[in-house]
């Protein structure tokens, strides 16, 4: 039942992400990266009991829906200066009245969910000001959902060496390796239609590259949170997604896979846009 649900909440999920991507004006990707960010950060800190401190666990949720807007406005970054320096002003206020239970671990990893989820997950917000935008911008979900989901399969099919087991004991190296495959050839279709449908020159074998660094990066993120996830035994930080766990649970992938794709196309782009 769950690998239908996964499919399900993909095949209903997914599309609706690509479409806001692609119709909807820029402003509005900076505000789906918020509200995610925020819904990831609450899970990491409350499903782990890491931070039980509300003043803390808040002030870092706050930050976390702030920092998208700030790459958003890009130049300046006054804003910035001003959140950073109030939320590390509450945060001291905060662990000095707290008797020593806010305790430094405490505070530096709040800092540390609340800055690397919105920062990586706001490469979507970086690739929407470079040319090609709207063809490019969808290339991190599609390496990161599709080497997913084609490690799921390969797996279900192929699996008997596990990867991982004391992490994520159901996947397999059958199934990494599927989810690079599938990455790869996901890269190479898309390749074949940004040349022959938008005649754009496509350099294969960097789409190649895209696709094995993108798996891998995509697995590695996946397996990082799970590490996270077992030492809290854990088996998802949250349920609002039906057969995927939380936010933070669907996006692990994308948030490692985003600004690898991001540097890629910057250093070395695969397509030449008009």
């Amino acid at each position: 039942m769950t690998v239908l649900q996964r499919i399900l909440v993909a095949v209903i999920f997914v599309p609706l992400i690509l479409l806001l991507l692609l119709a909807a004006p820029s402003i509005y990707i900076p505000i789906v990266i918020s509200i995610l960010s925020m819904i990831a950060v609450h899970e990491v800190l409350w499903s782990t009991g890491f931070v039980k401190n509300a003043k803390l666990s808040g002030y870092s949720i706050v930050l976390a829906g702030l920092i998208p807007f700030w790459v958003y406005i890009g130049q300046g970054m006054l804003s910035a200066l001003c959140g950073l320096f109030l939320y590390f002003t509450l945060v001291f206020i905060t662990a000095i009245s707290s008797h020593y239970t806010v305790t430094m671990e405490k505070m530096g990893g709040a800092f540390f969910f609340a800055a690397l989820i919105p920062y990586f997950l706001s490469s979507f917000t970086r690739l929407d000001t470079l040319t090609g935008a709207k063809y490019m911008i969808l290339t991190p979900l599609i390496v990161a959902f599709l080497s997913d989901a084609f490690a799921l399969f390969a797996g279900l099919a192929f699996g008997k060496h596990k990867l991982a087991p004391e992490l994520s004991p159901k996947k397999t190296v059958e199934g990494s390796v599927g989810g690079v495959a599938g990455a790869v050839l996901a890269m190479v279709v898309y390749g074949l239609v940004m040349q022959f449908a938008f005649h754009f020159q496509v350099n294969y074998l960097l789409l190649v590259v895209y696709g094995l660094l993108g798996s891998a990066v995509s697995q590695l993120g996946d397996l990082s949170f799970s590490y996270i996830k077992r030492q809290y035994q854990l088996k998802d930080f949250g349920n609002i997604l039906p057969g995927h766990g939380g936010v933070l649970d669907r996006f692990d992938s994308v948030i490692f896979c985003a600004p690898l794709i991001e540097i890629l196309w910057r250093v070395l782009p695969a397509v030449q846009f008009g």
